[in-house]
């Protein structure tokens, strides 16, 4: 059922820096801190790290093994398993078609704060001003949007070996290096010790049924699942690779870099405000309002501030590569094409997808769908609505349609499956009933009836 002409990564270490490059991204470092501040720091981090070794590992297994079984994108996968499921695939392909265009956006918004703090500019974008009056400028959010998001075609136009694993390579040991070092200058600044404990030490008084599901949600949102892109990713795996030890290495950076995303920013914000959890703005007003503010009152803060986003950066790159590269192999899978006209395919409606996300916050600003932007709309649609269905047809297909056994056979192609009963167990039980209350939750939130 394998593909023998199909591109592969050149063994595990790649395939792992890959692989953890795309789950570690954006919602990482700006979405973790903000829900381990605001559900109790250290009870909302440890219930995530359980989740991560369950709910988190069985998802993330049963996608690689689908791809690395039938040595295809999403759509051909499940065509190839079961012909009658192929509108799962369909589905986790509509995932990052939306999420590419307006992730870039972002990546491009992250492009400009890095070079305003190259260039000095750190006490403007201190500024409240100073974010509002970049986004509501027509044209240079537009620019940025282009330069980030030509970076990530280029990257994907050289292909999985010579293009997205040699990145990988090159930027996941670089992102963690920064992530461990400003971890450590932001945790021995003054006044920050409070907010360590904080987030280290759990308070289980603040334990609580939505703890759980912010938790999921962030999990879901984190580790790059129904979206295709493992699945794809593990369609260029080879078989001798152990795959179950991969993805507990995946976990671990994705984990770990959430944990020290949690570390650089919510003792710096205690710090900067006094101790107070609620001063973490969510997504971008902690990004881009929130902590220029914290890097410009800190002893040497451009300096940090520079190695934080070129940090961010980094771990933008790496997901949009991955979003990219899972498209653009659906369209080489789907339509037979070469790598260098889908990747100018996938390019050309990417850019056309992020205008409206781009234009949104200036001459689009009036338009609104179900109340929304047109970045939040997508992002509301992707992360809350569609991927969560992906994930409960996914478990319920392979629970009871394909069994688990099917997938257990081809983790265990290449060495032991230490974890096989927790797999079983996690599709076939726990994971859908826990993916409709996401999903549920998560719903209700948006229309502010159940606020997560």
């Amino acid at each position: 059922m394998n593909n023998e002409n199909r591109s592969s990564f050149t063994g595990k270490l790649g395939f792992v820096l890959a692989a953890a490059g795309s789950a570690v991204g954006l919602g990482n470092i700006w979405r973790f801190p903000y829900l381990a501040a605001k559900y109790g720091g250290g009870i909302f981090l440890l219930v995530y790290i359980l989740l991560a070794l369950t709910f988190g590992f069985a998802l993330m297994t049963a996608e690689i093994a689908i791809g690395r079984k039938t040595g295809l994108s999403a759509i051909g996968a499940f065509r190839v398993l079961n012909k009658k499921y192929t509108f799962i695939g369909y589905l986790a392909s509509i995932v990052p078609i939306i999420i590419l265009p307006y992730y870039s956006v972002i990546g491009g918004w992250v492009m400009k704060y890095m070079w305003a703090f190259i260039s000095g500019n750190v006490a403007a974008t201190a500024n409240d001003a100073y974010f509002g009056g970049f986004i509501s400028n027509p044209t240079e959010p537009i620019c940025w949007f282009l330069l980030f998001i030509g970076i990530t075609a280029i990257v994907v136009l050289c292909g999985v070996e010579k293009g997205i694993e040699k990145v990988s390579k090159i930027m996941m040991p670089v992102l963690v290096v920064l992530s461990i070092f400003i971890a450590i200058y932001s945790v021995t600044a003054p006044g920050a010790f409070e907010g360590v404990l904080y987030y280290i030490l759990p308070d289980f008084s603040k334990f609580s049924a939505t703890t759980v599901l912010a938790a999921m949600g962030q999990l879901f949102y984190s580790m790059s699942l129904s979206m295709g892109i493992m699945i794809t990713y593990g369609s260029y795996m080879k078989k001798d690779v152990n795959l179950e030890s991969s993805v507990k290495q995946i976990e671990l950076f994705d984990t770990g870099i959430a944990f020290l995303a949690g570390l650089m920013i919510i003792p710096a914000v205690f710090a900067f405000s006094g101790g107070s959890p609620e001063s973490l703005g969510k997504g971008p007003s902690l990004m881009f309002v929130t902590l220029p503010k914290v890097f410009e009152s800190m002893t040497g803060g451009t300096f940090i501030g520079i190695a934080f986003f070129v940090l961010v950066l980094f771990a933008a790159l790496t997901s949009s590569i991955s979003l990219m590269e899972t498209v653009v192999s659906i369209v080489c899978d789907k339509f037979k094409m070469g790598r260098k006209l889908s990747c100018l395919l996938v390019f050309v409606g990417a850019v056309l997808l992020g205008l409206p996300s781009t234009l949104g916050y200036s001459v689009w600003s009036e338009v609104k769908l179900i109340g929304m932007q047109f970045l939040d709309f997508f992002d509301f649609i992707s992360n809350s609505v569609i991927m969560p269905i992906v994930a409960f047809f996914t478990c319920v297909f392979v629970g009871y349609v394909l069994k688990p056994k099917v997938l257990i056979d081809e983790v265990e192609s290449s060495a032991t499956f230490k974890r096989k009963k927790l797999f079983e167990v996690v599709i076939k039980y726990l994971a859908p009933i826990c993916i409709v209350l996401i999903l549920v939750s998560s719903i209700l939130d948006a229309f502010g009836i159940f606020k997560i």
